[in-house]
């Protein structure tokens, strides 16, 4: 076993305990555990459901003994595999011979040649990365995600009555709330887990170049195309009605461009957030012990958001190299394939890790109200925006181009905005309205909005 300090890839190294859940799908070994997964279920259900002549109805004691085999898969089990594989230089033919191997004596030898019956190597494939990013996608990833929207929404509510200057181009623009900024971000993540939801995660079943010819040429009278699509079903996924020797991996691309756009959201958040925090409208909580700079004692660094960027950022370079190559394949297959599906978890790993680095910051975030409040009493000139409307409305000519030649490129005071009032031609329960309004309280209904929205994760 080689110590985490030598790893190659820091998910196996320094992040190894935060990406530990993964390992379970996208390891060797969990690919190892879904081909038996496919192949044994595959087994029962030729003797059990279709009862091929040939075979006989496996007993309810053997069925729970064979679903053992990867349901208590471990790593006994997993390096006995790789030792047959030594042998057949074939990953799926040492899962098939494991599991005659460990079937030995159980009275189901006979019919043993019905493991992996019809089967081309691609049809226990894809089914198990199938059954992978499923497992992976609404175990983990799924749940995580809502960690996250959970934990902006958590914010957002608390923040929802914090004016706050927005930004447009980088200058002061009308004035916001930290919580509905917050709920922005929320609404975008949660349309796109919905479109990741929406993926159907397909897998083809149907022999070496998808026409069923080896099983037709065994038992022509069964309706293999309505049996093995009963079968993929039964395992929870859709059937791939027509393919070439490998499932064309559109749906994949689809999650990943899916999982991309989550990704690019939360780094777009990230970006935003390490802005605020350095513009001061956000403090940190110091941890015990913690060193923000080796030379500089006073740092609090953003860390856990960078740490978020950076991994996210890793994690859609892959992304988008599967999604634009997996569904490319020569002819009827090449191998191409293959040893990019291995790299599937890399991606899912530094997308685990962005989104655990995020929460950590999060955790750590203290609104700073005083510079907020600061910042925005700088801003009368804001209010050029609201005067200019309700002059407009009153049918005052050029109000846009008066505030203007007031306000553009200059600091404005209280008093500025108030002479002008007075000067305007507005009614005067207009101009009084408006001498209420300040750059804090010119929000709009920011705050209804974060109260009227509804999380339903």
């Amino acid at each position: 076993m080689i110590d985490p300090l030598f790893s190659l890839s820091p998910l196996d190294g320094r992040y190894a305990g935060k990406v530990d859940e993964l390992r379970n799908y996208f390891s060797e070994a969990g690919l190892q555990r879904y081909r038996i997964l496919v192949e044994v279920e595959w087994f029962i259900y030729i003797c059990n459901e279709i009862k091929l002549s040939g075979t006989k109805v496996i007993p309810e004691l053997l069925v729970e003994d064979l679903r053992a085999l990867y349901t208590t898969f471990d790593l006994i089990a997993a390096k006995r595999i790789k030792d047959i594989e030594a042998i057949t230089n074939h990953d799926v033919k040492a899962v098939e011979y494991y599991i005659k191997e460990t079937m030995k004596d159980s009275g189901l030898e006979p019919y043993f040649e019905f493991i992996h019956f019809a089967c081309t190597s691609e049809d226990i494939n894809n089914t198990a990365y199938a059954l992978m990013l499923q497992g992976a996608i609404y175990n983990e990833m799924i749940p995580l995600l809502t960690g996250v929207m959970e934990s902006l929404y958590e914010h957002a509510k608390e923040y929802k009555s914090v004016p706050m200057l927005a930004r447009t181009h980088g200058q002061p623009a009308s004035p916001t709330t930290v919580g509905k900024e917050f709920v922005n971000v929320i609404e975008r993540i949660k349309r796109q887990i919905v479109t990741l939801d929406a993926v159907e995660i397909r897998a083809k079943f149907n022999g070496a170049v998808g026409n069923y010819n080896a099983h037709y040429s065994a038992y022509p009278l069964i309706n293999w195309a309505e049996e093995n699509k009963k079968f993929i079903q039964s395992l929870g996924l859709e059937f791939v009605d027509y393919s070439t020797q490998i499932e064309c991996h559109d749906y994949m691309a689809e999650i990943f461009d899916a999982v991309k756009r989550i990704n690019t959201i939360l780094i777009d958040f990230d970006r935003d957030i390490w802005t605020y925090i350095s513009l001061g409208y956000f403090k940190q909580k110091v941890k015990e012990g913690e060193v923000g700079s080796s030379t500089m004692p006073h740092k609090v660094n953003p860390i856990d958001f960078e740490n978020s960027e950076g991994n996210l950022g890793m994690a859609n370079a892959m992304l988008e190299h599967f999604s634009a190559k997996l569904p490319i394949s020569r002819m009827q297959r090449d191998l191409t394939d293959s040893t990019v599906l291995r790299n599937v978890g890399i991606a899912f790993g530094y997308s685990v890790l962005g989104y655990r680095s995020m929460l950590r910051g999060l955790s750590k975030l203290l609104i700073n109200k005083e510079d907020l409040k600061a910042d925005l009493a700088e801003e009368w000139e804001l209010l050029a925006e609201p005067i200019q409307t309700v002059m407009r409305k009153h049918k005052l000519k050029n109000p846009y181009e008066k505030l203007k030649e007031l306000t553009r490129g200059k600091k404005i005071t209280k008093a500025d905005i108030h002479k002008f009032l007075e000067k305007s031609g507005l009614p005067k329960n207009e101009v009084d309205r408006l001498k209420k309004l300040s750059p804090e309280n010119y929000i709009g209904i920011a705050e209804r909005l974060v109260d009227s929205y509804k999380l339903n994760v």
